[in-house]
């Protein structure tokens, strides 16, 4: 039993025995931080709730969608695609804030539990450098003048053991101080991780405006191109099909007459796993080569039933990721040029491999000539540009050595694409996605 003398003296070095015990969590943060924690996890309990709500609503937009574009193609049909498009997009970006909220509520809530662990350190440090200050001077007494100052050899002991006790506190301070420390090094990575998550966020939901503004410019457009009336509508979609079948043509026809051996060497094995999925969920409309499409719709193709890429359905708006790590070649929008239907807006990407990858159709690029992209980095956003029969991804995987970004009056004086910009190679350098992407059991409808 410790004597009541050996309690104070415990006392003196800051370590009474009812505060020797070492701190747990609770004990080190105050009642007040807790409580600010605690608040800030309910709020990102709650807007988590409410992201899940909004999810579901997408889903039954993506659903309506389908159906939509399943249905023959009439003036009624695209304009309430567009609408549906726009609720969709604007549930995105709702979904969108209640992130950039989430991610805004951790990072308050990881700097409070920052701020606790700092607290807690220096209490803890200041304790323990008065019980080293406490024990080095009493490290002077020698063990004479502790029996002298003791009235028995009982109290003699007691004073050793509570100096022995003392210092292995001290050893157990020391060792949770080091755990603190290790605590708040990884919360303060955290909170760096959080902040540049929320700046993608804050990117994603500029972008997705900018899908939203482009909708809208879309629908007043075609409202005032058709005035509203069916005759006009399918008049323009004939032209259109009509003015897309020349420019495929002649650019298939300059592909022709361009000459590239392959060396097998330079890209990686064909059935070789090299690329991710350039989008979250995977919905294969159309493959490569002389799909059932294709054949039934040679026009499209210029009168030859083969399809140079793999067609992703997706509902505009949808954040298209980078395969693999590579460089911006160049990007397009032959959009830009009336009366060019070709690819609309479009992203070359050079990688490191020996393939160049193109991703066109889209409704957002977000991406410039010569950045450096990272696997999954977003690079832009799904859309209906250029000729398309629907909102998707189109991707076409080339041999990088073989394609090149010409103008369309480079290939034919007589294209009606002008100025804009493609990309083209010898029919050689197209390669099959598909050969280079993860096994999926999507099939095309």
């Amino acid at each position: 039993m410790v004597t009541f003398r050996a309690f104070i003296y415990g006392c003196v070095l800051g370590i009474c025995v009812f505060s020797i015990a070492i701190p747990n969590e609770k004990s080190v943060v105050s009642a007040q931080s807790r409580a600010e924690i605690e608040r800030l996890q309910q709020q990102i309990e709650e807007r988590g709730n409410r992201l899940q709500a909004i999810e579901r609503e997408i889903a039954q937009y993506e659903v309506a969608l389908r159906e939509v574009g399943a249905e023959r193609s009439s003036l009624e049909q695209a304009i309430r695609q567009l609408e549906l498009e726009r609720s969709r997009v604007q549930a995105d970006i709702r979904a969108t804030q209640q992130r950039i909220d989430v991610a805004d509520l951790t990072i308050e809530q990881l700097l409070a539990e920052i701020a606790a662990t700092e607290a807690s350190i220096e209490r803890i440090a200041e304790g323990l450098a008065d019980n080293i200050r406490q024990d080095y001077q009493s490290q002077n007494d020698s063990l004479i003048l502790v029996m002298l100052r003791n009235n028995n050899l009982a109290e003699f002991w007691n004073e050793l053991e509570t100096k022995q006790f003392v210092r292995s506190n001290m050893f157990d301070q020391a060792t949770r101080l080091q755990a603190l420390r290790a605590e708040l090094i990884f919360k303060q990575d955290e909170a760096e991780r959080q902040r540049s998550s929320l700046v993608t966020l804050r990117n994603q939901y500029d972008s997705q405006n900018v899908v939203l503004s482009n909708n809208r410019a879309e629908q007043a457009e075609l409202l005032r191109t058709t005035q509203n009336e069916e005759a006009a509508y399918q008049q323009m979609l004939s032209e259109r099909r009509a003015a897309r079948e020349q420019i495929v043509r002649e650019v298939r026809e300059f592909e022709s007459e361009l000459r590239f051996i392959l060396d097998p060497t330079t890209i990686p094995t064909p059935g070789t796993t090299v690329f991710d999925w350039p989008l979250e969920n995977i919905r294969i409309t159309q493959l490569f080569g002389g799909t059932e499409f294709a054949a039934r719709n040679p026009s499209i193709y210029a009168g030859r039933a083969f399809h140079p890429g793999v067609d992703f359905g997706a509902p505009r708006g949808t954040p298209i990721y980078a395969p693999l790590a590579g460089t911006v070649r160049a990007i397009g929008n032959t959009d830009l040029v009336p009366g060019c239907f070709s690819w609309g807006k479009w992203i070359l990407i050079d990688h490191a491999n020996g393939l160049a990858t193109l991703y066109a159709h889209l409704d957002h690029i977000g991406v410039q000539p010569g950045q450096r992209v990272g696997t999954r980095e977003v690079i832009g956003y799904t859309g209906n540009t250029g000729f398309s029969t629907g909102p998707h991804l189109h991707l076409t995987v080339y041999v990088a050595e073989a394609v090149s970004v010409r103008q369309f009056n480079e290939i034919r004086t007589t294209t009606s694409c002008g100025a804009a910009t493609t990309p083209v190679a010898a029919h050689e350098a197209y390669l099959d996605p598909m050969l280079y992407l993860p096994p999926h059991a999507a099939q095309p409808r």
